[in-house]
């Protein structure tokens, strides 16, 4: 949508979340955020107030199913919802040991159950209506698997095709759908790796940058534009042809 009014966005406490709160807060907008720490939530909920904008805040966990949908369902009862942003998700590495059993469904639950509980009490709402947007963060982790991060990637990837297909589904019913798909941006998250991040991009800039191609409509929003270019060629490649290479790249911690 070009000027959403009110909008709704998980992981609002930090990192992207935050950024794109604060992004979207102007006087005629009212936001329900969501995420599990207040301290930081509410001080998220502050510099927007102070920017003009109305808020509310909910200390939720997504993968709560239930108390996710009453939060969605509460928020879109106060002020019909233009724009629902199912941001909130969790990163680990693999480190020399692998991935526990406890961390790869802890992974999996946040950022895929966590997008699904969010969006899915919205979609008979904004069908019903006949107008409004979704947006799916997903990573440009999620266009080919890499030994560093299985649990991650793979979730990304699950998110970015429940997206896209979820865009065709909705598309004539008004309703419309976009992955968004970032490479390194400087948040809490990247913030924990010990290697080097190509191309790194601080939050408010990426922020802008998905703001404004949502308002366009765009089915993906993948950015920086080089890092974009090279997961997709590492994508369209031979797994035999660069699996050793991949094997060798740094690990997050």
């Amino acid at each position: 949508m070009k000027h959403p009014t009110s909008i709704l966005i998980t992981g609002a406490s930090s990192g992207l979340g935050a950024a794109l709160a604060e992004a979207y807060a102007t006087p005629d907008v009212r936001l329900a955020l969501g995420g599990r720490d207040r301290a930081r939530l509410e001080a998220i909920a502050d510099r927007c107030r102070a920017a003009g904008a109305e808020v509310d805040v909910a200390v939720a966990d997504v993968v709560d199913a239930a108390a996710t949908a009453r939060w969605v369902e509460g928020a879109d009862d106060r002020r019909a919802l233009d724009l629902v942003v199912a941001n909130a998700g969790i990163s680990a590495g693999s480190r020399s040991t692998g991935e526990s059993a406890e961390q790869v469904r802890r992974i999996l639950a946040v950022n895929i159950d966590g997008v699904i509980n969010t969006i899915l009490p919205a979609l008979p709402r904004l069908t019903r209506r006949g107008r409004g947007q979704i947006a799916l963060m997903a990573s440009l982790a999620g266009y080919r698997g890499l030994p560093g991060a299985p649990a991650y990637c793979a979730s990304k990837a699950a998110v970015k095709v429940f997206g896209e297909a979820l865009r065709g589904e909705l598309a004539s019913k008004g309703v419309g759908v976009s992955v968004i798909c970032p490479g390194y941006v400087d948040t809490p998250m990247t913030q924990r790796n010990r290697f080097p991040m190509p191309f790194l991009m601080d939050a408010p800039r990426a922020a802008n940058l998905i703001k404004r191609r949502l308002a366009k409509n765009k089915a993906r929003i993948a950015f920086p534009w080089p890092m974009a270019a090279l997961v997709w060629l590492l994508q369209a490649l031979p797994p035999g042809a660069i699996d050793l290479a991949l094997a060798r790249l740094p690990r997050k911690s």
